[in-house]
């Protein structure tokens, strides 16, 4: 089987109470997203990064605030979710909440020729949740880590669970990895 992880936006403005869109409680995931960095890197599991990158003016700042803008501290992703030279990582930008339409993500998951999603970031019920939505829909196996995910409303997040599983996706831990 030909796995691949998928790790949903996990970028500094998100992840620590610093940052201009913080997810309370989102540091609690890091260490979980560095195992799951290292046994990619370790496995030969590529890794596709999807990575907000705003320009000062976008329009998802009329719902959002200022966050990710492109080339500031807070769009950089922690060190614990870069493989550097010890594996395969793909970086996929974009500039609302769906990843699905960077015109880079469809050819690169073909090129990638997954049978198995492995989904993790922030924020569930928003980012997450569009990304769940597009891998669900290639007809791929997609498992979202439910210790590697952080949401900022807790119904809403298990709402996107439900959704997930009712399509046929599944929910594990990152302990599987």
């Amino acid at each position: 089987m030909n796995t691949v992880f998928f790790d949903v936006d996990t970028q500094l403005d998100f992840l620590y109470p610093a940052g201009a869109l913080y997810v309370p409680g989102a540091e609690t995931i890091v260490p979980a997203l560095g195992r799951l960095t290292t046994y990619a890197a370790a496995h030969g599991i590529p890794i596709v990064s999807t990575m907000d990158a705003h320009t000062g003016a976008d329009p998802e700042f009329a719902t959002w605030p200022h966050h990710c803008v492109a080339g500031c501290l807070g769009q950089r992703k922690p060190e614990a979710t870069l493989t550097g030279s010890r594996g395969r990582q793909y970086f996929i930008t974009k500039q609302n909440v769906d990843c699905f339409t960077s015109a880079a993500l469809l050819p690169l998951l073909a090129d990638l020729k997954a049978d198995h999603y492995v989904v993790y970031g922030v924020v569930t019920e928003v980012c997450v949740r569009h990304a769940l939505r597009g891998l669900l829909a290639t007809g791929k196996r997609v498992t979202v880590l439910a210790d590697a995910i952080k949401e900022l409303n807790a119904s809403a997040a298990e709402e996107t669970l439900r959704e997930l599983t009712a399509a046929g996706g599944a929910v594990s831990a990152s302990s599987s990895y």
